[in-house]
């Protein structure tokens, strides 16, 4: 998920070199692949903890905390592999929110929300080949860590609470997002900073609709669960995108990069050296 401001011009990638320029072509095949590759890992890493590894019936399973850890992981390791080719936004929330920001180019917006659904298809596709493996398996009946609300939230949770809590988290995933990334955050801490909040999501919401906050996340589940995964699907696309649209406008504001917003503290561009100069000086004077 790194910073979209940073990134190479749209147009063209240079070479190593940085003086033959590559077709756009070329690199927007490589943006989307590193999408569907990242999408993918997230859905097989996240929904197969939960499918495979914190059901009941296995020995140590590593329950929610587990499942909500392996979620963080997923982004935080593909970010690194892979997010300095397509940004790693691993999520069409995450996309809409960006371009809302001003953050991402309109035009590259469907193609990355394909690639991060056909990402989340694989890995769904891939879960259910991992987990057939046992004798017993029954994938509907699993759940396949699919989101629902109502009789299929795991805390029983309205369809009106699980809007709210994928809006609202959305909202703050994408604020983390567009706060970390920001060219005065340090680079090195964003994929730690975004991962961990991915966690703290699902440690709030996996008992109330299994955690989606990502449109590609929840469709790939959806289409193999059918039946009511698939009826319920519309909530876990339009909460998200909304909270994140709504991160994207105020995102606008937030990280406006004006002299007078420069923080006094010291989480802000200030070398700590020459803050304790200058508080030194005042107090000699």
């Amino acid at each position: 998920m790194a910073d979209s401001l940073n990134s190479p011009p749209a147009s063209t990638f240079g070479t190593p070199d940085g003086k033959t320029p590559r077709p756009r072509r070329i690199a927007t095949a490589r943006r989307l692949a590193a999408e569907i590759i990242g999408t993918f890992w997230l859905v097989l890493g996240g929904c197969g903890a939960a499918v495979i590894a914190a059901g009941t019936g296995v020995p140590g399973t590593i329950g929610m905390a587990g499942v909500a850890l392996a979620f963080g992981l997923t982004v935080f390791t593909m970010a690194f592999a892979v997010g300095f080719i397509s940004g790693g936004h691993f999520n069409p929330a995450v996309s809409v929110g960006l371009t809302v920001a001003g953050r991402f180019p309109a035009r590259d917006l469907p193609g990355y929300v394909i690639a991060q659904v056909i990402g989340g298809i694989l890995g769904s596709a891939a879960i259910a080949a991992l987990a057939s493996g046992t004798a017993g398996f029954d994938l509907v009946a699993s759940g396949f860590a699919a989101n629902g609300y109502g009789v299929h939230s795991p805390g029983g949770y309205s369809a009106a609470t699980a809007f709210l809590s994928e809006a609202l988290l959305t909202a703050g995933f994408l604020t983390v997002i567009l706060g970390a990334t920001d060219e005065r955050s340090p680079a090195a801490f964003a994929p730690l900073s975004i991962g961990l909040a991915l966690t703290l999501i699902h440690l709030i919401s996996i008992p109330i609709d299994n955690t989606s906050v990502n449109p590609a996340r929840s469709t790939g589940p959806a289409l193999f669960v059918g039946g009511w995964a698939l009826s319920q699907l519309w909530l876990f696309w339009i909460a998200p995108l909304s909270g994140a649209a709504v991160a994207g406008i105020l995102g606008r504001w937030l990280f406006a990069h004006t002299d007078e917003d420069q923080s006094p503290g010291p989480i802000g561009d200030t070398p700590v050296e020459m803050m304790v100069a200058d508080d030194r000086s005042s107090v000699s004077g």
